[in-house]
């Protein structure tokens, strides 16, 4: 299990925010990620709920649970579990399981990301997304065992400190409830 610090921020003007981002980061990779979403309560936002992403030859299946305690406001904590599964009979299997569970597809999330390493800490990754439906965001993530949770938050502070341009508001609301209140509306 892993601790994931997290600052999500809406971008104004993606090419200046991109611009600031290359100054204190290196270029790390480009991806599109196509997330499913599993969950238990489909009437009104869900309590529990995982994501099953495909990553070439392998599914990943990734669960959080968010700690509010250990928020700050800037940042958010979430205990992070992940696993992965190596064919379609074992992620068909797992489905299985899920679906005996009580558990159903439930949404959709398609981003096309690039990832950059913070050059003052290398554990420390700044993401540029488009969120299909959602628009450009900004992403500060710091990955890490339970004792690295406040210095996690100041280097996230750092970082923002360091990008003055061409972001709007920290914005922690989880991308599912931000597509899934579009979906409502």
């Amino acid at each position: 299990m892993w601790y994931e610090v997290e600052s999500k921020i809406k971008i104004n003007d993606y090419n200046l925010v991109k611009k600031e981002v290359r100054r204190i980061a290196n270029f790390k990779k480009k991806d599109k990620k196509t997330d499913k979403y599993f969950a238990l309560h489909i009437n009104g936002y869900p309590k529990r709920a995982f994501r099953i992403r495909f990553e070439g030859k392998k599914y990943i299946v990734n669960f959080k649970n968010k700690i509010d305690r250990l928020g700050d406001g800037i940042s958010v904590v979430k205990e992070e579990f992940e696993f992965s599964l190596g064919s379609d009979e074992e992620m068909n299997n797992f489905l299985s399981l899920c679906k005996n569970l009580g558990f159903k597809e439930w949404i959709d999330k398609k981003k096309i990301n690039e990832t950059y390493c913070y050059k003052k800490n290398k554990k420390l990754s700044i993401e540029l997304n488009k969120v299909e439906h959602l628009g450009n965001w900004m992403e500060i993530e710091y990955l890490g065992q339970r004792k690295e949770i406040s210095k996690a938050k100041k280097i996230i502070k750092d970082v923002l400190s360091q990008i003055k341009r061409g972001l709007g508001e920290v914005n922690n609301t989880g991308y599912t409830k931000m597509l899934y209140a579009r979906r409502s509306s």
